[in-house]
């Protein structure tokens, strides 16, 4: 049973990167969907990123999923992870106000508008395993990891490998064959 679960949620993943098309619809519908759609990849994130055994606190420890700044996700995130196991792990999502409140959290939605705190947030997350993810167009270019983008009406995925490797973090081919690679030297 667990082995078709994750195929089915693999397939999910496939799906709606090719085609996740989200057409003509009012805007406040074209949001919402844009961020359940956005949920489902966070959720699908932990089973093509790996984390070292470093980053978790036991082998029982919760893989926590967090939001710094506003939450763009409302309940979708919630419903998309409820009951789900990765790895043996449950899945936790945590809302954070400010940086110094997150301690252990795997991966990081950051939604800050603020450059300054931006970029206060990637300091303090240097040398953790946390895989950053926004969808601010400079998201990349300040140090994320993962950017979420819309290109012809569907959400698409930028990654900077550099620095995911700098946080020790291993992406799946699979997810790779799928998604734009930034390389800072080559798009700045």
């Amino acid at each position: 049973m667990q082995i078709i679960r994750k195929t089915l949620r693999i397939w999910f993943v496939v799906l709606l990167l090719l085609f996740g098309n989200i057409l003509f619809v009012p805007a406040q519908t074209y949001n919402a969907r844009e961020y359940q759609i956005k949920a489902a990849f966070l959720f699908n994130f932990t089973q093509f990123v790996n984390w070292p055994p470093t980053a978790f606190v036991s082998d029982q420890s919760p893989l926590i999923i967090g939001i710094l700044g506003k939450d763009p996700f409302g309940s979708y995130l919630d419903e998309t992870v409820v009951g789900e196991k990765i790895n043996g792990r449950s899945l936790i999502i945590q809302r954070y106000k400010s940086i110094e409140e997150v301690d252990r959290c795997h991966i990081l939605f950051i939604n800050l508008p603020d450059a300054k705190k931006f970029n206060d947030v990637i300091t303090n997350l240097k040398g953790r395993n946390v895989l950053t993810v926004g969808d601010d167009p400079d998201f990349l270019q300040r140090g994320g990891m993962m950017k979420f983008f819309t290109k012809d009406n569907k959400v698409q995925i930028q990654v900077n490998l550099e620095a995911t490797q700098a946080a020790n973090l291993t992406v799946s081919s699979k997810l790779l064959r799928l998604v734009q690679i930034f390389t800072p030297s080559k798009n700045m």
